[in-house]
Formats: C-alpha cells, sequence, structure tokens
C-alpha cells in the first residue's frame, strides 16, 4: 500500500497544497484540532494531561480506515530554551519535542507506534523543513524503555533518574512540586502543593531519545550517544 502525503484541498497562498499529513487509505496521521487531541490526551495518556501552556503548537491525529484512534503532538521541551544545550547552534525553531504520543488499543495494524511516529516525521519535514531533530524521552512507565524509537532509528542518549507525584490519579514532574512562585504556577500545581500529604512520590527511569533530520547536525550534538538499553528489566 502506498503511503503519501496527504494535501489540504485548499491552495494556500503560494500557490500550493499545504501539506496536512502523510499515510496511506487505511492508516495515516493527519493535522487535528488542538482542543480534539488535547482531549484525547486528558482521557488516555498516563500522565492525565497535556504539556505546558505554549508548549506544543503541532497535534496530529492517527486514523485508521478514517476512524481517529490517537494523537501525537509536538513542540517545545519543557524548559524550551533548552535546545543549545543539547545540539549546539541550535535555534528554538529548529527542534521538537514528541511531547504526548497515544495510541487506542482498537488499532489493528503491526507496530502502529512506530508506524505513527514515523509517519509523523514524513509529515514534520515537509511541513517544517526548519526542523533538524525532534527529541522524545520515554520512561519505566512506557515499558520496553523507548523501543518504538529504537524502531525509527532514534539514536540513544541516556537516561536519568525523575522524581515524579501521583495525586488523585494524576501524574506531576517534580517541577509542579518546587514551583515557589504562586504567580507562575497553575490552578493544578497549586492543588498539587496544597495537598502534597496526600501526595505518592516516585522515582523513575528516563530515557533520552533523538532523531535527527538533518545528519549533520548529529555532529553538533553535545551528548554521547549511547547503546540501546535493553527491553526488559533488570
Amino acid at each position: 500500500m502506498e503511503n503519501k502525503y496527504i494535501l489540504s484541498e485548499q491552495i494556500s497562498l503560494y500557490g500550493e497544497a499545504d501539506c496536512i499529513g502523510f499515510g496511506n487509505n487505511e492508516f495515516y496521521v493527519k493535522e487535528i484540532n488542538k482542543q480534539i487531541s488535547n482531549e484525547i490526551i486528558i482521557k488516555n495518556h498516563y500522565s492525565k494531561k497535556v504539556a505546558g501552556f505554549a508548549t506544543t503548537y503541532i497535534y496530529l491525529g492517527v486514523f485508521q480506515n478514517d476512524i481517529l484512534l490517537g494523537s501525537l503532538q509536538f513542540g517545545y521541551a519543557m524548559n524550551a530554551a533548552s535546545q543549545g544545550s543539547v545540539v549546539k547552534d541550535t535555534s528554538i525553531d529548529e527542534y521538537l519535542e514528541l511531547n504526548r504520543m497515544w495510541l487506542s488499543d482498537e488499532i489493528t495494524i503491526k507496530y502502529a507506534e512506530s508506524q505513527a511516529i514515523s509517519f509523523s516525521i514524513k509529515y514534520i519535514k515537509r511541513k517544517f523543513p526548519k526542523i533538524k531533530w525532534i527529541q522524545s524521552f520515554a520512561d519505566e512507565r512506557c515499558g520496553g524503555f523507548g523501543i518504538v524509537y529504537q524502531a525509527c532509528s532514534f539514536s540513544y542518549y541516556g537516561g536519568h533518574t525523575s522524581i515524579f507525584w501521583e495525586l488523585d490519579g494524576e501524574t506531576y514532574h517534580n517541577k509542579a512540586m518546587t514551583i515557589k512562585d504562586k504567580s507562575k504556577s497553575n490552578s493544578k500545581e497549586k492543588f498539587l502543593q496544597e495537598n502534597k500529604e496526600r501526595a505518592i512520590k516516585s522515582e523513575l527511569r528516563q530515557f533520552r531519545y533523538i532523531k535527527f533530520l538533518n545528519q549533520k547536525w548529529k555532529k553538533k550534538c553535545l551528548l554521547t550517544e549511547q547503546p540501546y538499553p535493553k527491553h526488559y528489566k533488570e
């Protein structure tokens, strides 16, 4: 089955149809409304929330037989201006982070997650040609230590341990607990801090993966590439 770009029916100001997705007749990713994407992530993603305000700006739906069964969200990192400490000389509009991804178990396509990521990268390369690399993190809650990124030929740049808090079924990064300036925290962060005694603290390993869309930029990476971690817990 042929994979191809999905183009807008409306011609842009430049006289070309805009790229809005990639895939084939049975399985594809395509731009969707921000609110719809957020509803999917909040309802189904293990974190039960989207990335921080003004972090995400690419919202893709995952479709099988024209039925929406998942979403991927791309944007800036938690520290949006940290890209230069990862890959030298990177401007803020030259990288992306895969902020959130969820696919329904109803999808019957083999290796659906890795295909969805691969299709998303095809779309990004055409729609956002300035993007030089894409970063994502896997953690122990996902299982497999990032096997879907390995299947998409991401490079692995090591792991670290992060602190998370769980409260009333919602998971928070430790950053939400440590914000002292109340004017900079949102309602959920305030709720977490006010109910700290009920929150459950845990430490989870996170694994950093980077996909270089322009291989020349891999030489600028300030991190050391490492062998892929094993797909099981030791």
